[in-house]
């Protein structure tokens, strides 16, 4: 009897996580992925609740479900062992990636004028890597880089719009297919099946590429 009932309990909660939306093995698989395949250092963000409000004690979360908070950015890793306990221990947790060092850095922006200058870029021939994709902003993946290349890179531009946010050495960035408390993440341009190491363009390429698309099309690209 105790059989039947242990049984009916976990089924009851498989159903009620597939319900929810929880990831499960497509989660954990593709947290593999980035660790072990591309050697992407990862770790578990904070979970949203169904009306998208953020886990964290911040009552002003402006990112809500999509950052770490336990364990902390620095416990990114590579461990298959270890992404494999974490998530199977928090089977919906967003993936985080620990961005720079060995994993790529990335050059977002917002969703509508992502999308015309990813479409301006495809006419000019520009190669692009993944692009991550949110309901909010798209993150072109780029190579690493460090302040003082950025700071060098962003001083001898005219005008660089506002909106452009960069996720550099220390920073952050949730990857498909990642759930949060603004929506789903996906692959607007997604890696290439079975590559080793996902090939990403540098920063200086996109950010000139970037600024140049917003500008003939007329993308003011506001602030958000």
């Amino acid at each position: 009897m105790r059989e039947i009932l242990g049984r009916r309990r976990r089924l009851l909660s498989q159903r009620k996580r597939s319900q929810r939306g929880d990831g499960g093995p497509e989660l954990i698989g593709a947290a593999l992925a980035c660790a072990t395949q591309w050697q992407w250092p990862v770790l578990p963000g904070v979970a949203a609740d169904a009306r998208g409000r953020c886990a964290c004690p911040d009552p002003d979360c402006t990112v809500p479900g999509a950052h770490p908070f336990d364990p902390g950015l620095l416990a990114a890793s590579t461990d298959a062992r270890m992404v494999r306990w974490w998530w199977t221990n928090r089977p919906s947790a967003p993936i985080i990636l620990a961005t720079g060092g060995s994993a790529p850095c990335a050059v977002s922006l917002p969703a509508l004028a992502a999308s015309r200058a990813l479409a301006a870029l495809d006419r000019q021939g520009m190669r692009l890597g993944p692009v991550v994709a949110s309901p909010a902003r798209w993150s072109i993946l780029v190579r690493p880089y460090g302040l003082e290349q950025l700071g060098e890179l962003l001083y001898a531009k005219d005008f660089v719009p506002g909106s452009l946010r960069f996720h550099g050495e220390g920073g952050y960035l949730a990857l498909p297919p990642s759930n949060t408390g603004q929506g789903g993440v996906r692959w607007e341009r997604a890696p290439l099946p079975g590559s080793s190491s996902p090939w990403v363009p540098d920063v200086e390429a996109v950010v000139d590429a970037v600024v140049d698309a917003l500008t003939r099309t007329g993308v003011s690209a506001p602030e958000l």
